[in-house]
């Protein structure tokens, strides 16, 4: 049967409970954030002109079956996906990628709204598995890693890369950062430098108002210059 895509808005959040309990269950705590960061995700890109959030659900007769959430990014015209799940209970016959291929569609068409020819990248970050607590975890960490390689990501290894803390209780989160190239030409170093610089400034200090000492803390380690 064919998946219904739908996109919460701050007005449209019937499936959210649902989404949460998933996510809940999906990912080490270190690296979930609280829930109002998402809608609070959704009420601040109504007012930015060209960058985007999307909090997308996948449907199949009216049961929740994956979830993706993903910025905009316009001064680096780069795509930033947070999350992607998909419901265990649920047979799979490619949903990942299903899901994957639907919000890197939307964060292109996102590029194009804001006048580019199309998306310049896109990066996420995953957990390793040093930071699992269970075997089912470890399991699940693995199967992420090895999915995003299948679907033309590249695991970024010139930079430490480092997720702020979520909560106040942990630090700095050291985490893989993967990277699909759009374009012929890969991303440079430095190229890379400024798309982690827009995360910490539009994603970390802007939605999730992590202090800034914190975030220019681990900008320092990364050796990439201050959130202002």
């Amino acid at each position: 049967m064919a998946i219904k895509w739908v996109e919460l808005t701050e007005n449209h959040l019937f499936y959210f409970e649902t989404a949460m309990k998933l996510y809940d269950q999906a990912f080490p705590i270190e690296v979930r954030e609280p829930q109002e960061v998402f809608l609070r995700s959704l009420r601040l890109a109504k007012s930015k002109k060209l960058n985007n959030f999307h909090f997308l659900i996948g449907l199949e007769c009216d049961q929740l079956v994956s979830f993706a959430t993903g910025h905009y990014f316009a001064n680096v015209n780069t795509g930033f996906i947070v999350y992607i799940v998909t419901n265990p209970h649920v047979r799979s016959n490619g949903l990942g990628t299903k899901t994957l291929l639907k919000i890197e569609e939307l964060l292109n068409k996102d590029s194009i709204s804001a006048g580019k020819s199309s998306l310049r990248g896109i990066i996420l970050e995953t957990e390793t598995q040093e930071m699992v607590h269970t075997e089912k975890e470890k399991e699940d960490c693995i199967k992420r890693n090895r999915f995003f390689l299948r679907n033309n990501y590249e695991k970024y290894d010139e930079i430490n890369y480092l997720q702020p803390a979520l909560h106040d209780e942990v630090e700095e989160i050291p985490l893989n950062l993967f990277i699909k190239n759009l374009h012929k030409t890969k991303l440079s170093k430095e190229e890379v430098k400024e798309i982690i610089y827009a995360i910490y400034k539009e994603k970390y200090s802007l939605v999730n108002e992590i202090d800034k000492n914190v975030l220019n803390h681990c900008l320092k380690k990364m050796e990439i210059e201050n959130v202002d």
